[in-house]
Formats: structure tokens, C-alpha cells, sequence
């Protein structure tokens, strides 16, 4: 069973246009545009009370002129990743779109609200270049303060400990492997190469590059081939359940997912739920979509102080960080245990393949 050739994406690292379609990066700007125009109001009045009062005046413009930015620069990132522009632009080319689009909207807004009288009475001495200038400023402040946001959650460190995780594991899970494959040489000589070919396949996605996108049937198709060579060395132990009754083949095959965001949790639902169990012992793992998410549930029997929540922090953390930084608080990972079942949940936004990647 060959794992076909993914249509794999790596993150748009040099891509520094903030991904304004993402919730969190939303909230981030209008709470920090709203906090600096609120300082700057407060320090130009005399009294609170005024200050908020000409504050409130003024948010009419903010938030209308703030939204259309995002908005505008959401469609402008979307379309130079879509057309495949971002590689021909200079990371200043980038930078100074960052301060063009929304000094455009603003600019735009102020000269077709000017006509109006509630316009020129709330703002007379407002003009079309200040409020350009102060746009822009906006606009550089905060795709330099995501840049660094982003350079920050670079996966470097996390993958770095996940590779000393995997360290541990490998051998081990290699050694295993390679036993199960020699018992069945002479026995079932086909299974035993089929076999190589899964493990050859599997090494193969384990050493890649973390930061590469592919689709979540070939994740799952991974995961099965993995589990595949587990249960030459389980036997019936392993049983495993998959669920895929709240979601559409279509949805499974264009829903794009980091490669090994799967793997690793069905693997710690092997190593904590399975083999300390001596009998026959199932992991359930359901897909499902609703509106514009996928969720993701592993659940795997809990054995005493065994429980994947007190050995497997290291592998969940590198699994939250990752979802950080390819999307905000749009995803979430959260493990529980509950009556005899340890549960991770993966939810992540759908997008389709060849859509654009977020990076925050």
C-alpha cells in the first residue's frame, strides 16, 4: 500500500502580508488600533469624560475605515498567494502594500463621507492626508508587530523537541517493526514486503519538513499504514474504529492539513492506550465537519497512571503550537479523560487544497 504523492504546500514563510482573514488577527488590530486612538484622544482633551466622548465621535470612521482595511487586505493576500505573486515580491514590496491598502481605504472613505454634514461637523480638522499618513503608520506598525509574531512561533523550537521526542520513539518503534517484518518472511513473504513498503513510506513522511501542508486523506491514509505495521506487533489487541459518517469523501480528500498533525496522536493512542492493555483494547478516531470546521476525535482506553496525559505533553504541545501559528485561535487541541477514556480533539478551519495557508 504506497502513499501516493502528495500535493504537498509548504507554509508561505515569505508571505509577511498578515492573513487579515483570521479572527484572531481581527481582534488583535481593532483592539490595538482602538487602544492607540483612545491614548492619543485622551492625551489631546482635558477630563475623562471628554476624552471618551470625542472618542466615541471618532470610532464611527475607526472601525469602518479598520474593517475595510482588513477586509481589503485579506482579498490582496488571497490573490497574490492564489496567482502565485508572492515569490516575485520583495518582502519591501510587501511591507509597502501593507501601508498602501489601507491608506487607499481610508483615504477613499474620508473623501466620500466628506460631502456629508455630520462628517465635516464631528471631524473638521480631519483631512484626506492625514488620515492617509496615519492609516500607513497603522498599517507598517502592525504587519512589523505579526512578522515578529510570526518569527516568534516559528516551529524551529518546537520541532526541535519533538525531533528529541521522536528520538526516543523511532528506534524503538523501529526495532519492533523490523522484528514483526522478519517473523513474517518465510510465513507471508507478500505481507512482509507490503510491510516494508509502509514503514519505508512512513520514515519517509517522518522526516520531512513539518511545516508541509497535504490533504487529510492521504494524513489518514498514513495513519492507516502506520497502524498497519502496529498490528502485526499487537495482533488483536489493536482494534480501531473509524468514523467518518459526519463527513463527505469529498471533504476528506480536498480538506487540506498539516502533514502529521494525525500520526502522532494515533501513535500515543497506541503507546499509552493499547500496549499496556492485555486484552483486546479500541481506538476510535470520528471525523466530522460542521459549516467551516473539521473535528477530529482520538479516543483510547486509560490505564492507571499510563494515561496519555501524563506522558504525552511534549507531543500535544508541538501539535498546539503548530496550530498557532497556522491559525490563530481559529483551532484548538484539547485532551481529556473521562470515564475510562482518554480524548484528544482536534478543530481546525476547513480549507481546501490550494486555497491559502494561514500564517500569523
Amino acid at each position: 500500500m504506497k502513499l501516493p504523492p502528495a500535493d504537498r504546500k509548504k507554509l508561505p514563510f515569505d508571505c509577511i502580508i498578515p492573513d487579515c482573514c483570521n479572527i484572531g488577527m481581527i481582534l488583535r488590530t481593532l483592539l490595538a488600533v482602538n487602544v492607540a486612538v483612545l491614548a492619543a484622544v485622551l492625551t489631546n482633551v482635558r477630563g475623562l469624560l471628554a476624552g471618551l466622548i470625542d472618542f466615541v465621535e471618532s470610532s464611527m470612521l475607526l472601525e469602518l475605515a479598520s474593517l475595510m482595511s482588513l477586509v481589503a487586505l485579506c482579498g490582496v493576500r488571497r490573490g497574490l498567494l492564489q496567482m502565485q505573486l508572492i515569490p516575485k515580491l520583495s518582502l519591501w514590496a510587501q511591507r509597502a502594500l501593507c501601508a498602501l491598502v489601507p491608506a487607499t481605504v481610508t483615504g477613499l472613505l474620508i473623501h466620500l463621507l466628506s460631502g456629508f454634514d455630520w462628517f465635516s461637523t464631528s471631524f473638521t480638522h480631519l483631512t484626506v492626508s492625514e488620515g492617509v499618513v496615519v492609516s500607513s503608520l497603522f498599517g507598517l506598525v502592525l504587519q512589523h508587530y505579526f512578522e515578529l509574531r510570526a518569527r516568534a512561533f516559528s516551529p524551529a523550537l518546537s520541532e526541535a523537541r519533538l525531533q528529541a521526542l521522536q528520538a526516543r520513539i523511532r528506534p524503538h518503534f523501529l526495532f519492533n517493526s523490523l522484528n514483526a517484518v522478519l517473523s513474517l518472511i518465510r510465513t507471508e513473504p507478500r505481507r512482509a514486503e507490503t510491510t516494508l513498503e509502509d514503514l519505508a513510506d512512513l520514515f519517509r513522511v517522518l522526516m520531512r519538513d513539518t511545516r508541509n501542508m497535504t490533504t487529510l486523506d492521504e494524513e489518514i491514509r498514513l495513519c492507516k499504514q502506520y497502524l498497519a505495521i502496529e498490528k502485526i506487533r499487537l495482533g488483536a489487541r489493536l482494534q480501531v474504529e473509524w468514523d467518518t459518517a459526519n463527513i463527505s469523501d469529498e471533504v476528506i480528500a480536498k480538506a487540506q492539513i498539516a502533514a502529521l498533525m494525525l500520526q502522532p496522536l494515533l501513535e500515543n493512542a497506541v503507546r499509552y492506550g493499547i500496549e499496556p492493555s492485555r486484552e483486546a483494547a479500541l481506538i476510535r478516531v470520528q471525523l466530522s465537519r460542521s459549516l467551516d470546521r473539521i473535528e477530529i476525535v482520538v479516543a483510547n482506553p486509560v490505564h492507571g497512571e499510563s494515561s496519555a496525559l501524563a506522558g504525552n505533553q511534549m507531543a500535544l504541545q508541538n501539535i498546539r503550537e503548530r496550530l498557532a501559528l497556522l491559525y490563530d485561535v481559529e483551532a484548538q487541541l484539547t485532551a481529556s479523560s473521562v470515564q475510562g477514556q482518554f480524548e484528544v480533539r482536534l478543530r481546525f478551519p476547513y480549507v481546501k487544497v490550494g486555497g491559502p495557508t494561514s500564517i500569523v
